[in-house]
């Protein structure tokens, strides 16, 4: 029997006016002073000898003895126990449910009492019981889940042992029906007693309210070893907990128990589910996800023997049904609740683990990596689909479908997008222009329009409007379409693996052509003059650099690009034009990369190939795979599974070989150090000539000329990609390499030298049909090579004063170039006011004037250049004006790469 608190009975002995009580029993007070007196009723007398003192609310006969508080007095004058007699005085202070009747005798009698009604009485009264148990209360507490919304929402109850005093008494017809009845729906057992008695009791109710189960979970600590802690009605399981939330994602999250299930749901995390136990997964539960779509099952089973072995058999039926299994993993020998008693931020540590979660061969391994023993003949064979390879495309909590009209849907989390348009965008594309629906299906709010997953400016407004329209935050539109960003490449790339794309067969005159273009003594010109007929502007130098890096997919040391401007100032135009010369089956390329998406590329799949990322910012995550790959040349991951003949557990090892080319694009002015010592780095012309003449070309586009352009760029894009198809990989040997000489003052240098000779030896390649291919006998083996001319070097050295100078010079190309200007405007003030250059002042409204920059960019600029003593600044404290003087004489510009020669 549940004890009732001291502090209850206090309150109880305080808060209940003994005279209330004994005049409702209908007894004569009279006054006396401060005091009342009353007949006693525990022994016969005429004159009053009870005293009832209203100030202490107490009682005390002078004639019997007899004395004690308003409980003591109920008890004795009623004939109550002692829990009665506190719930009567309950029923004083106020309406009090718990003190009601569960059934009324005529409700038995007209047969208005089913089962569901009596169940659903039942889960009323425990729950009120619970709103009223300290003890219970506590218990929620010490497990994290005091969680009012969650209380409110699910009817959680305490079983304190006192539902019988609900009932009429069982030697009664009445109390012993609804004895009966609770009986047979499991509530009471034979012997009388709760059979949830002394537990948390957590009801499985459906969305209209229909109870299908109840779990008990027994608070106390003191249990014996033999007692059973964990008790469901008697019976087959029946009903899904939260079943109601199921349908507002496509992914959903299944818990062992249920309390794990509910230290999931106070975290945020409210598609989430439980099964009746490891092997408790039902009929009921496979209705519900067939009914609501289910995609995606994150397993977050105890990290145990018995929830990894039955983690590994559920998924395996995932698979079977087409739903995609992932595993939740908790620190070893740890479940939900353990782990979220444990963290400091529940919201955050829970939202990590559920994005850190694996596709269940992975978790499988690591499962039998910690347990180190082999267990053969534990995985049935219906499990053999998980043995394949690891799905690195998998991302927790994002699915992908196609829609019935070229549409594609993704639901990530709560957040239902519909993309329309992807028909016209290209795999790989620099661009991809979409009409982007979203629909928060908790609120039922819609937003709708058009973005640029590409631009980051452009995902930025977007996430700007639809955060106002459904009441979310900017943050987390932002962070969800980064993730519907990468699903779609993934989804892209998958639609590609379907229909390879085949190395199309070249016509004769298709190949001589081609062949002719590679044998023109003018490549590099005519290269340079084809790329601006395809409609760039300019950016000649980036354009050849770009292209000859691009060629150099084919040399055993590839170069590395990064194209970096402000945003819309054309990168991914550039990237674009240079990628489009290069054949579509010797391309990659991607918006954005996992960490350990590069492993599952295959081991030859990137092999003398270019591989195009959108933005730098799309990479971080795979940041440390690509520098690897870019310096070794190849990628090996070393992951356990179970040999398919016997069972046992072995090593297996993931191998991606180069070389490969990469090429970034970036908006950031600090580019990271690591990156900028592997990559060339091209600047665009953000001119304001260079607008201009922009301008002037997307304005004759639009002229029949422009029409014709187009249908050259066509045919020259395809007579290029033949071109390359002609290159082959051959070694390079560099006759002058002893005489070539270069920077060494810097210790990056040393990885600059290798990109200078990377890029002769790429020129030479280019021109290799033009190049007498020479062999050479070395122990057993006939090498083939082509040699380098002075020619290569002459164009290496021209590029590399402008790329290569940029990359070594102490500051960027874009705070260089607004250096150049000022010095300018400076010695134009000089000239006018007629004075020496020291003693010119400008403002950075007069270089806002005279360079026509926007401000935000001048105040990057400006204190980059103060800060290296370029510029001076005078005032600028309060009330004056803040003026700068121009430190720098022109002397030792950086931009040009000195010490390079052409051999004689």
């Amino acid at each position: 029997m549940a004890r009732i608190p001291d502090a209850e009975l206090q309150h109880l002995k305080s808060a209940v006016s003994l005279v209330a009580i004994i005049e409702q029993q209908g007894r004569q007070l009279f006054k006396r002073g401060k005091d009342m007196i009353v007949l006693c009723p525990f022994h016969e007398e005429k004159t009053p000898s009870m005293v009832i003192t209203p100030s202490k609310n107490l009682y005390h006969c002078f004639g019997c003895s007899a004395g004690g508080s308003v409980i003591d007095w109920v008890m004795k004058t009623e004939n109550l126990s002692l829990r009665h007699a506190a719930e009567r005085l309950k029923a004083v202070l106020g309406h009090n449910p718990a003190v009601e009747p569960l059934v009324q005798p005529e409700e038995l009698a007209s047969d208005a009492i089913g089962q569901q009604v009596l169940l659903s009485r039942v889960v009323a009264f425990y729950h009120h019981t619970l709103l009223n148990a300290p003890e219970a209360q506590a218990y929620l507490s010490k497990r994290r889940l005091n969680h009012p919304e969650l209380v409110s929402q699910f009817k959680l109850g305490f079983a304190n042992r006192t539902l019988a005093y609900r009932l009429p008494a069982s030697k009664y017809k009445a109390g012993a029906e609804i004895r009966r009845r609770l009986q047979a729906v499991g509530v009471l057992r034979e012997n009388g007693r709760e059979h949830l008695r002394g537990s948390l009791v957590v009801p499985v109710m459906d969305a209209q309210g229909q109870v299908h189960e109840l779990y008990g979970r027994m608070i106390s600590d003191d249990l014996r070893a033999s007692v059973i802690r964990h008790l469901y009605l008697p019976g087959a399981h029946q009903g899904v907990w939260n079943a109601a939330a199921l349908g507002a994602s496509k992914t959903l999250i299944l818990c062992e128990s249920l309390i794990d299930a509910m230290s999931f749901w106070v975290t945020g995390q409210r598609n989430v589910t439980a099964a009746y136990g490891v092997h408790g997964v039902t009929a009921d539960h496979w209705q519900v996800f067939e009914q609501h779509g289910i995609k995606q099952v994150l397993i977050a089973f105890d990290n145990d023997t018995a929830g990894n072995d039955a983690a590994v058999k559920l998924a395996a039926a995932l698979v079977a049904k087409g739903i995609i299994p992932l595993r939740v993993v908790f620190p070893p020998s740890m479940d939900a609740n353990e782990y979220l008693c444990q963290v400091a931020e529940p919201e955050t540590a829970f939202a990590l683990l559920l994005e850190s979660a694996v596709p269940m061969q992975e978790a499988a391994d690591m499962v039998a990596l910690e347990r180190q023993t082999p267990e053969p003949d534990t995985v049935s064979e219906s499990a053999s689909p998980l043995a394949a390879e690891p799905a690195p495309s998998v991302t927790p909590n994002v699915v992908c479908e196609s829609g019935d009209h070229g549409e594609l849907l993704i639901s990530a989390g709560t957040l239902q997008w519909c993309l329309r348009g992807l028909g016209t965008v290209k795999a790989g594309a620099a661009a991809m222009k979409l009409n982007a629906q979203v629909l928060d299906t908790q609120s039922g709010v819609l937003f709708a329009d058009g973005v640029d997953l590409m631009s980051g400016r452009s995902r930025n407004s977007y996430s700007r409007m639809a955060a106002a329209e459904l009441g979310l935050t900017e943050g987390d539109i932002r962070r969800v379409l980064g993730q519907v960003l990468l699903a779609v490449e993934q989804w892209q790339q998958q639609g590609g693996a379907a229909s390879v794309v085949n190395v199309p067969k070249m016509s004769d005159t298709e190949q001589e052509a081609a062949l002719a273009l590679l044998q023109d003594p003018y490549l590099t010109a005519r290269i340079t003059a084809d790329l601006a007929a395809c409609g760039v502007v300019g950016e000649s130098t980036n354009l050849l650099a770009g292209f000859l890096a691009a060629v150099s997919r084919k040399l055993p040391k590839p170069l590395a690009v990064l194209i970096q401007s402000s945003s819309a100032a054309g990168k991914s135009s550039l990237m674009e034009a240079v990628l489009n010369l290069m054949p579509e089956e010797e391309r990659i390329q991607y918006s954005a990369m996992t960490g350990q998406s590069l492993f599952y590329l295959g081991e030859t799949n990137l092999q003398h190939k270019i591989l195009a990322i959108a933005e730098e910012e799309g990479v971080r995550q795979a940041a440390y795979a690509l520098k690897l790959l870019q310096s070794d040349g190849e990628l090996t991951m070393a992951s356990t599974g179970k040999d398919e003949a016997t069972g046992n557990l072995v090593t297996k090892s993931y191998t991606v070989k180069g070389p490969v080319m990469l090429m970034l694009t970036t908006t950031a002015i600090d580019v990271d150090e690591e990156l900028l010592n592997r990559c060339l780095v091209l600047t665009v012309n953000e001119s304001r000539e260079q607008t201009e003449a922009i301008h002037a070309v997307q304005r004759q586009k639009q002229t029949l000329e422009g029409l014709l352009a187009e249908n050259e760029r066509d045919y020259l894009t395809a007579l290029h990609q033949n071109a390359q198809r002609l290159l082959k990989p051959l070694n390079v040997v560099n006759p002058y390499a002893s005489q070539l000489t270069f920077l060494s003052d810097k210790t990056r240098t040393r990885r600059d030298h290798m990109k200078y000779l990377t890029l002769i030896q790429s020129i030479a390649l280019l021109h290799q049909h033009q190049r007498d291919i020479k062999t050479a006998e070395h122990r057993g083996k006939t090498l083939e090579y082509i040699e380098v001319t002075k020619d290569d070097i002459r164009l290496a050295n021209q590029l590399a004063h402008e790329i290569l100078g940029r990359t070594l010079d102490e500051m960027p190309p874009q705070t260089r170039k607004l250096l150049l200007l000022i010095q300018q405007m400076a010695h134009d003030m000089a000239a006018e006011q007629r004075c020496a250059l020291n003693a010119v002042r400008f403002t950075r409204r007069d270089i806002r004037a005279y360079t026509n920059w926007s401000d935000s960019q001048l105040k990057l600029h400006c204190q980059r250049l103060s800060d290296m003593e370029y510029l001076l600044v005078h005032g600028g404290s309060r009330g004056h004006l803040l003026q700068y003087e121009l430190l720098w004489d022109g002397d030792g510009d950086s931009a040009h790469l000195s010490g390079l020669i052409v051999p004689v």
